[in-house]
């Protein structure tokens, strides 16, 4: 079933890994993540419990939106802002992105918005990225 399986890449960075386990554990709703260098879109490890989510083909989407707010937010001249993490809300899915504290990778998750409190969502997101940094 592909619900219960971890599609971890195989390649992946032993610290991104366990951070994706880390998730999977703490998020029974979780239905992909993925950790992604925000310059390439490149993803370091990857998890998915659907075949319908592609995490590393949504990584580099998502890596491309981090880039533009990024600039957005220097057009804008906010100057000491620093972007938490990115909400997007669909219709039976929350996408959420959490940034590094130097913005050179991010955590994106997706979990089932019926099922996921999102501030337990974030708070994972949160301890995840203590993890990785």
């Amino acid at each position: 079933m592909a619900a219960q399986k971890a599609a971890v890449a195989q390649q992946a960075e032993p610290k991104a890994s366990r951070v994706i386990q880390g998730l999977v554990q703490a998020l029974p709703g979780l239905l992909a993540a993925a950790v992604v260098q925000t310059d390439s879109g490149n993803t370091l490890a990857q998890h998915s419990a659907t075949d319908q989510l592609n995490p590393a083909t949504a990584a580099a989407y998502n890596a491309e939106v981090v880039r533009q707010k990024q600039k957005a937010m220097a057009a804008l001249q906010l100057s000491g802002e620093t972007i938490d993490d990115i909400l997007i809300s669909l219709s039976t899915q929350l996408h959420l992105i959490k940034l590094s504290a130097d913005g050179r990778q991010f955590i994106y998750l997706v979990a089932n918005a019926r099922d996921t409190n999102l501030g337990l969502a974030r708070e994972a997101l949160r301890h995840s990225m203590e993890e990785l940094e």
